[in-house]
């Protein structure tokens, strides 16, 4: 047999545990020599200790053990009980199968009962069943008769009738004879028809019944409800559901009213679409809406429970039956009127206390909880619709504009003038007028429809510039071939200069903002082509004028003394006193522009090499004559209101010196400072020069040219060239005979 201690190697454990503890508290207690006089009391209070913790384990184990014992006890009398309960159903067995037979009686008896229970029911409803279609007929002259409520009252109860037969079959599972049942009761159907198109007759005429008689309105909404509750209970119960049912007559009442709604107002035929057809329908609507919802929440709001939300729900018919409309509305090719009346009406008539806002439905009817009438994106397609047709309007309205100026031009009398004397037309008031009117009615609607049209009249007015100066093109063309047209031919272009100058400061007026008053770099870019073709017009003609006598330049004659620049200054000054017709911004820069015109023409014609000096004594008289010819223009000019600095016929004083230079070995020197002066002569220019002095030897003017090479001249940004728009004429080729030396 096993010990103790291999059966239980945890007591065995525990102990050694136990032992290692003792000693080590023991090691740690008398460590000292003199701690071992209090051993006797240390072995005293343990054996105290062990004592009590010895009886408190005798206690716990004797109570455990007395509730094993009472369990064991409880347990056999359950068994004991449990023994006598299988001997009672043993024996409740046998009883049973011995009364088999008698209960197979008491089945057939059950079933008697049952008959009987339902033929009791049957003779119970039998005066019922017979007088059925005799309550139809009765039911159907009350309808007839518009006594609904009495009408509604017998048909409920033939329904109640049907449907309680009807769930007795279901119950009973007789579902075969549920046909003969609906097929008896068929005339419920023509009833509920009747009674459902004077419903709905009457739903559809309820905005004028409440105002003439709502008690046939307050009849109606009676019996709806009352079916509602009939509905409810049945689909509460859940165990059988009549034929027909639920009817669903409050949804038929709302659907009835919102085609009503609709169908009087926004499915009427095809309607003018054009501006003023589109103003009336819109100003009706206004009124009949507006109206209508009057009468809603006046009169039919008290005919109808609370729960119906009667103004809540025509209110959304209206707005969802106005958004649909005018979206069908925008689907058809609308004028620009009609759009902006569309864009008007839906974004500030629709809101405003002319309508929806009126003091009259306040605050009852609100309309902000429904959305807008026009989403943003339906919004911005017609405002770009809207601008499309007012662009198309505004292009033909300036094309006639434009058309109307191009024959003035070639009218028998001078252009109208202003208080000040400056020529003028209409056109910019015309244009900027035009312009401006679009502009300031599409601020009625958004500002975003107003920025639309805003860079869309500063698009037209850009390709009319382009239109317009295409004109003057034609107009001058015309003019080329005959001078004499048009007849003022010149004052018209001073006065399309005044209108282009008109044009040009009234633009940044057009936007309403005034921070943002910038001219466009496009548009700025047409109004100076069209500023410059115009004094270019004006120059070549200038320029017609002054040929004739440039070409005498330079001659024998005139070095003698003739009246040249003399007929030159009265040429200019003709022109400069046409040009006193134009604003001073656009004067002075004709002046400055003439003033050039005439120098580079009266230096080509001293570099197309017509003579060359034989003589230090007609090298002299040149000067002479240049220093007079310079100094006569330059006091023209002067006096035109031209101040010196900005005269380009110093370019001629500084020609004269380098011609009147003595020894032409210093001409390097003075070549290099003229083109210091003036950098964009070429070395063709200075080598023409040289020729006409007569003087120069090859030597030299290879070391004027060679020092123009190496100093390469580059112009200023502000510089205003001269010589480059002089072109000079190609040397004469040599004539050669065939195996022969050029000569």
């Amino acid at each position: 047999a096993s010990s103790p201690d291999e059966e239980w190697p945890e007591v065995e454990k525990a102990e050694k545990l136990a032992r290692g503890a003792a000693l080590k508290w023991a090691s740690g207690v008398f460590y000292r020599p003199e701690k071992l006089e209090g051993l006797g009391q240390y072995r005293s209070r343990e054996t105290q200790r062990n004592s009590s913790i010895q009886s408190r384990l005798k206690s716990t184990v004797q109570s455990y053990l007395e509730g094993v014992s009472a369990g064991l006890e409880q347990l056999r009398s359950a068994a004991r009980e449990v023994q006598s309960v299988c001997q009672d159903l043993g024996a409740a067995r046998w009883a049973l199968l011995d009364s088999s037979e008698p209960c197979q009686g008491l089945q057939q008896m059950q079933a008697l009962m049952a008959e009987h229970v339902q033929l009791a029911s049957v003779v119970q409803v039998l005066p019922q069943l017979f007088s059925v279609h005799e309550v139809f007929s009765h039911t159907l002259q009350l309808l007839h008769g518009q006594h609904l409520l009495e009408a509604h009252a017998e048909l409920m109860m033939m329904e109640h009738l049907r449907d309680d037969i009807l769930s007795q079959l279901h119950l009973r599972g007789l579902s075969s004879a549920q046909a003969t049942v609906l097929s008896y009761f068929g005339g419920l159907q023509e009833l509920n028809e009747c009674l459902a198109k004077q419903l709905w007759d009457i739903v559809g005429s309820s905005l004028r019944l409440v105002r003439e008689d709502p008690v046939l309105f307050v009849t109606a909404v009676r019996i709806i409800e009352r079916e509602e509750k009939i509905d409810d209970t049945l689909l509460l119960e859940a165990t059988f559901l009549p034929p027909g049912r639920p009817k669903g007559w409050r949804q038929k009442f709302y659907h009835v009213l919102q085609e009503t709604i609709t169908g009087a107002h926004f499915h009427a035929p095809r309607m003018d679409a054009e501006g003023p057809g589109l103003a009336r329908h819109l100003a009706a609507l206004k009124e009949d809406i507006v109206s209508e919802l009057r009468v809603v929440k006046d009169l039919m709001v008290q005919c109808v429970p609370a729960h119906y939300n009667i103004l809540s729900v025509c209110t959304a018919t209206y707005h969802q039956a106005l958004t649909s409309h005018l979206q069908d509305i925008l689907r058809e090719d609308l004028d620009k009127q009609a759009l902006f009346l569309l864009l008007e009406w839906a974004l500030h008539v629709y809101h405003s206390p002319e309508m929806m806002g009126h003091p009259d439905l306040l605050p009852e009817v609100d309309v902000s909880a429904l959305g807008p009438l026009m989403s943003p994106e339906l919004v911005d397609q017609t405002e770009r619709k809207y601008v499309v047709k007012v662009k198309a309007s505004v292009l033909e309205w300036m094309q006639r504009t434009l058309e109307v100026e191009f024959k003035e031009w070639f009218r028998e009398e001078e252009p109208e003038t202003d208080h000040q004397g400056f020529f003028q037309s209409a056109l910019p008031i015309i244009v900027m007028q035009m312009l401006n009117e679009n502009i300031q009615v599409a601020s009625l609607i958004t500002d975003s429809l107003q920025e639309k049209i805003y860079n869309m009249a500063l698009e037209e007015l850009e390709a009319f510039l382009g239109r317009l100066r295409e004109a003057l093109v034609q107009c001058g063309q015309e003019h080329q071939k005959d001078r004499t047209i048009p007849k003022y031919y010149v004052s018209y272009l001073l006065a399309v200069l005044n209108n282009n100058l008109a044009l040009s400061s009234s633009v940044s007026s057009l936007h309403p903002n005034t921070t943002r008053r910038e001219v466009p770099t496009s548009l700025q870019a047409a109004l100076d082509r069209m500023q410059k073709k115009a004094c270019q017009l004006l120059l070549e003609e200038l320029l017609l004028d002054l040929q004739p006598l440039c070409q005498q330049l330079p001659s024998r004659k005139w070095l003698s003394g003739s009246q040249l620049v003399t007929s030159m200054c009265e040429v200019i000054d003709k022109y400069a006193k046409d040009f006193s017709r134009v604003r001073k911004p656009i004067f002075m820069l004709l002046l400055m522009e003439s003033e050039l015109l005439v120098t580079s023409q009266y230096l080509r014609a001293l570099m197309q090499k017509k003579m060359v000096c034989r003589s230090r004594e007609e090298r002299g008289q040149l000067c002479d004559r240049l220093l007079q010819d310079a100094t006569q223009l330059q006091e023209l000019f002067w006096g035109l209101g031209l101040d010196q600095s900005q005269q380009s016929l110093e370019a001629v004083f500084a020609l004269r010196e380098l011609l009147s230079l003595k020894d032409p070995a210093l001409l390097s020197l003075e070549v290099l400072g003229f083109v210091n002066k003036y950098p964009d002569i070429s070395d063709e220019h200075i080598s023409t020069l040289l020729d006409l002095r007569g003087d120069v030897s090859k030597e030299v003017r290879h070391v004027v040219l060679e020092m123009m090479a190496q100093h390469p001249q580059v112009l200023p940004e502000s510089y205003r060239p001269i010589f480059s728009t002089i072109l000079i004429p190609a040397p004469e080729l040599p004539f050669c005979l065939r195996k022969g030396k050029c000569a």
